[in-house]
């Protein structure tokens, strides 16, 4: 038995949002915890960190970009469909708790799961900044529902479409000037949150960021999602996926991901001559 995809949406160019019948997984879900979702019998795993849970009605909510085969399989899949299977939650949860005044910075694809954790932080009682920041307006989503999860609502685009023309770090920097910010947490591409981390480093706030590299089994069993923190090897899948982002050493794993997407670009470009030799 599968789980059935009970609504779709396209929220922006390439990137969807779906909600699944999961009751089983989103039973003990949190904020910052991912699933790994299998689109059909012989698909590839993927990870996709919860979006957000409805327990009273056992639904799971995912974000997702159509990048990959797995993903645009995904993408053809609408409401009444199934997925073959999920596996979740997994990772570690964010750790919630009242530090006074947080920062949810969210790149991107980041936005999805920073919503709950900016919920779950402003449920705890602290006092919460979200700022969103995208390429371009067409790449904003959830602005709504991130009003709603916060205290105040940022946002950033590259080219100025839409909210502070420019970058998170620029508004962060900003409230720092203005105020204590006593925790942040980025979620997004690994050269933003590594701009937020050396941002904060040195000014007394607790930084964390939620790791997103290659990632195979989410079990700690394959190591591809091994990254460097303080000197000691973690798993990002089981040991994360957030991180004290001073601790992170982000050249490292920006470096293997390169690594990885070169090989990637290799075989894509051999399987086109083979269907050219063909």
């Amino acid at each position: 038995m599968g789980y059935k995809i009970l609504s779709k949406k396209e929220l922006c160019p390439n990137q969807y949002e779906i909600t699944v019948d999961a009751p089983f997984v989103v039973k003990n879900a949190q904020a910052g915890q991912f699933i790994i979702f299998r689109a059909e019998e012989n698909g590839e795993r993927v990870p996709l960190t919860i979006a957000d849970v409805d327990k009273a009605a056992g639904s799971l909510t995912l974000v997702f970009m159509a990048v990959g085969y797995s993903t645009k399989k995904l993408a053809t899949l609408e409401a009444g469909d199934e997925l073959v299977d999920i596996v979740g939650p997994l990772g570690q949860p964010t750790h919630i708790e009242k530090y006074g005044t947080v920062v949810c910075l969210a790149g991107g694809y980041g936005a999805a799961p920073c919503y709950l954790i900016a919920k779950a932080f402003k449920e705890a009682g602290n006092k919460v900044y979200m700022i969103m920041g995208a390429r371009t307006k067409e790449l904003i989503f959830w602005q709504d529902k991130m009003k709603d999860a916060c205290s105040e609502l940022f946002i950033t685009t590259d080219d100025g479409s839409s909210g502070e023309k420019g970058f998170v770090t620029q508004v962060l920097e900003r409230l720092i000037n203005r105020e204590k910010i006593d925790y942040a947490i980025a979620v997004g591409p690994m050269p933003m949150m590594k701009a937020v981390a050396d941002m904060t480093r040195g000014k007394g706030i607790y930084t964390e960021a939620s790791m997103n590299p290659i990632m195979v089994d989410g079990t700690g069993m394959c190591g591809a999602c091994r990254i460097t923190v303080d000197g000691v090897t973690k798993f990002a899948c089981v040991d994360g996926p957030d991180f004290n982002a001073h601790e992170i050493d982000f050249d490292e794993v920006i470096n293997r991901t390169k690594i990885y997407k070169e090989q990637e670009q290799k075989r894509s470009e051999n399987c086109n001559l083979l269907k050219m030799a063909k």
